[in-house]
């Protein structure tokens, strides 16, 4: 899926998520977009949900937040697990894969018999720039 073949909706949360330089709540989103005709959180979640669905925005479970994928051409989802390192000063997100990880979960899965649905990883800490 690319930008072009959003509805409406989706491309203006896209567009604002993907110009956003820290992560978004959507009511967040919800103020941002009031100008083009949103009004109710509903509108922004509807989006969101298929903007996830289509992996080129991802929440941040200790955030209740969003951000745009940074591989939205590459289909993240292949990439295995989704990782995050999230600076508690500034609040820059940097996404990142490492195969080593997505393997040693993969094995401690498979030992366990474990159906995994999804594995977001999250580090909270200070960014190069703020730990300075």
């Amino acid at each position: 899926m690319n930008a072009q073949q959003l509805t409406k909706n989706q491309g203006l949360v896209f567009d604002v998520l993907s110009r956003a330089d820290q992560p978004m709540s959507a009511y967040t989103i919800l103020d941002k977009l009031r100008d083009n005709g949103f009004r109710a959180p509903l509108q922004v979640y509807r989006a969101l949900e298929k903007l996830l669905e289509f992996g080129m925005v991802h929440r941040l479970e200790s955030l209740n937040a969003f951000v745009a994928c940074a591989h939205p051409n590459d289909n993240c989802c292949r990439h295995g697990t989704v990782a995050f390192a999230i600076c508690n000063s500034c609040g820059h997100v940097e996404e990142f894969h490492d195969h080593a990880v997505d393997d040693r979960l993969d094995a401690f899965v498979k030992a366990k018999r474990f159906k995994a649905e999804k594995t977001t990883i999250e580090i909270r800490g200070l960014c190069s720039a703020c730990a300075a």
